[in-house]
C-alpha cells in the first residue's frame, strides 16, 4: 500500500524569514567615515580574487597593494576585464615568495592588514608567524568568524574555525583575548564581551578535556590571568545560546543564552557550526585572523560578496581600534 504523503498536509502557510541585514549595512556605514586600510594581496592570479579587489575598492574598503607575479596578474585583469592600473603591483614569481614579501610589507609598516588570494591559507600564515617576521605577538594567533545570523539577536563571533586544530588551555586562552579584541572593534561597546565555552555537556568531567579545558578558562578569568570579557563554561551549545535551554538545566549564569563570543572545542567543531551558520541559516559573516600586529583576511572561494566585503570592513575596523588604543 502506498503511503499518502499528503495525509498530514495542513493549510499553514510555510514559514518566511525576510533578512534586512541591518546589522551588515551598520557596519558599511561605520567604515564609510572611516579611512581604506592600506592591505598587501598575496598572489591575486584569478579573477575571482581580483573582483573582490575591485567590489572592496569601490566601496573604500581597501587600498590594494597586489603582491604576487606582474603577468600573471595583468594578464587575468586584462582577460576580467578589470581596471588596475590604479593599484600598486609588487612582484614576486611565486606563491610562497608573496606571502614572504607581504610579510616584509607588514613588518615595515607599509601595509595595515594582509589579504589571501589564490594561495593556500597556511602559505600565507607561515611567514607571519615565523619567528623573525617582526609581526608575532605574546599571543598565538586564531581566527575569529563574525556571524549575523536571522536567529539570534546580536552579533555572534565562532572561534577558531580555521587556524588552530587542536587548541590546548594556553591557546584557547589566546583565542579568547583575540575575539574579545574583534569584538570591540565590530561593536565599539563599553561592556565586557561574553565568551560561551562549548563541550557536549554543561558539566566538568574528567574524561572530556574540552570541559576541563572550559572551567581552567573560568578561573583563568576570574584570576585577571584572562581579562577584559566575562567567560562561563563548560556549556553545550543548546544552553549556551538559550536562556530557556539553561533555565532547563538550572543553569544560573550571565553568558547562558546571551554570549557574544563562542569558544569551540576544536577546529572541527568550529568550521562545521560556522558553515552551518552560513549555508543553511544563510548567516553574514566575515573572517578575521588577529594575534599578529596586522589582521589577515582569510576568506574562501565559496563565501558570498557580502561576506568578502564584510571581512575586509572588519579590518577597517580593526585598524581603527587599533588606532585609538581599544584594542591591542
Amino acid at each position: 500500500m502506498t503511503e499518502n504523503i499528503h495525509a498530514f498536509a495542513t493549510d499553514e502557510p510555510p514559514e518566511i524569514q525576510v533578512r534586512s541585514h541591518d546589522r551588515y549595512h551598520a557596519v558599511m556605514k561605520a567604515c564609510a567615515a572611516l579611512p581604506p586600510v592600506v592591505t598587501a594581496v598575496v598572489h591575486p592570479v584569478d579573477e575571482l580574487v581580483l573582483r573582490s579587489i575591485q567590489n572592496a575598492v569601490q566601496e573604500n574598503l581597501i587600498t590594494p597593494i597586489l603582491v604576487g607575479p606582474t603577468d600573471r596578474i595583468t594578464k587575468v585583469a586584462a582577460e576580467s576585464g578589470i581596471d588596475i592600473s590604479g593599484w600598486q603591483i609588487v612582484d614576486a614569481k611565486y606563491s610562497h615568495a608573496a606571502a614572504d614579501k607581504a610579510a616584509e610589507l607588514a613588518a615595515a609598516g607599509t601595509v595595515e592588514a594582509i589579504m589571501k588570494g589564490s594561495l593556500h591559507t597556511d602559505e600565507v600564515l607561515f611567514p607571519v608567524v615565523a619567528p623573525t617576521s617582526g609581526l608575532r605577538t605574546g599571543r598565538r594567533l586564531s581566527h575569529s568568524y563574525v556571524m549575523d545570523t536571522s536567529g539570534y539577536h546580536k552579533w555572534l563571533i565562532v572561534t577558531d574555525a580555521v587556524v588552530n586544530i587542536a587548541p590546548d588551555l594556553g591557546t584557547k586562552a589566546d583565542i579568547c583575548r583575540n575575539a574579545s579584541d574583534v569584538w570591540r572593534a565590530l561593536t565599539n561597546e563599553s561592556r565586557l564581551p561574553k565568551i560561551a565555552v562549548l563541550a557536549a555537556v554543561e558539566v566538568v568531567n574528567p574524561k572530556m578535556q574540552a570541559t576541563l579545558d572550559a572551567a581552567a578558562l573560568c578561573k583563568m578569568a576570574e584570576r585577571g590571568q584572562i581579562t577584559d570579557c566575562i567567560i562561563d563554561g563548560p556549556l553545550a551549545f543548546d544552553n549556551a545560546i538559550s536562556k530557556e535551554a539553561a533555565a532547563e538545566k538550572g543553569i544560573i549564569s550571565a553568558v547562558a543564552g546571551d554570549p557574544d563570543i563562542l569558544l569551540t572545542p576544536d577546529i572541527e567543531a568550529g568550521n562545521i557550526l560556522a558553515k552551518q551558520l552560513s549555508f543553511i541559516n544563510h548567516a553574514d559573516a566575515a573572517g578575521i585572523v588577529m594575534g599578529a600586529r596586522v589582521p589577515l583576511i582569510l576568506t574562501s572561494r565559496a563565501d558570498s560578496l557580502r561576506t568578502r566585503l564584510l571581512s575586509c570592513a572588519l579590518a577597517v575596523l580593526v585598524a581603527q581600534a587599533r588606532r585609538e588604543g581599544r584594542i591591542k
